[in-house]
């Protein structure tokens, strides 16, 4: 994949797990269910691969797509 590529999808990776932590709800909540916890978990870690394909995509650009 070309920098441009991975910098958008590290974008859309790092939007959605906002999205699903924000949906989780809050931690306290006394409703909160173990489905809503994996969620919770789920969108960490897609914002944690989102931000990984972003700093790919810097470094592909600093040093060319030849890498």
């Amino acid at each position: 994949m070309g920098e441009l590529t991975d910098k958008i999808k590290g974008n859309v990776d790092e939007l959605v797990g906002k999205a699903k932590q924000a949906f989780a709800g809050d931690a306290n909540d006394p409703n909160r269910t173990h489905a809503d916890d994996q969620l919770e978990a789920e969108g960490a870690g897609q914002e944690l691969k989102g931000k990984g394909e972003q700093l790919v995509g810097k470094v592909k650009g600093a040093l060319g797509d030849d890498i």
